[in-house]
């Protein structure tokens, strides 16, 4: 009994160690300008945020200057 138990886990390894194998050849290369794209899309949105936080703080300042002169 414990001797199935031995090749059932060895025929698994060997699947498992397969499967790993190939995997590793499907992504061998990398693509630069999908990376690139990647990071200048990333950079886009953070000036999009940081633009639109830095204007709500204007905002607020030139409304509390308004209804403190009045």
């Amino acid at each position: 009994m414990s001797g199935e138990h031995i090749s059932n886990n060895s025929v698994e390894t060997q699947n498992y160690e397969g499967d790993l194998h190939s995997l590793k050849n499907q992504k061998k290369r990398v693509d630069i300008n999908t990376l690139l794209n990647k990071v200048r899309e990333n950079q886009k949105k953070e000036k999009l945020e940081s633009t639109i936080f830095f204007s709500l703080v204007a905002a607020v300042i030139v409304v509390t200057g308004i209804i403190i002169s009045i």
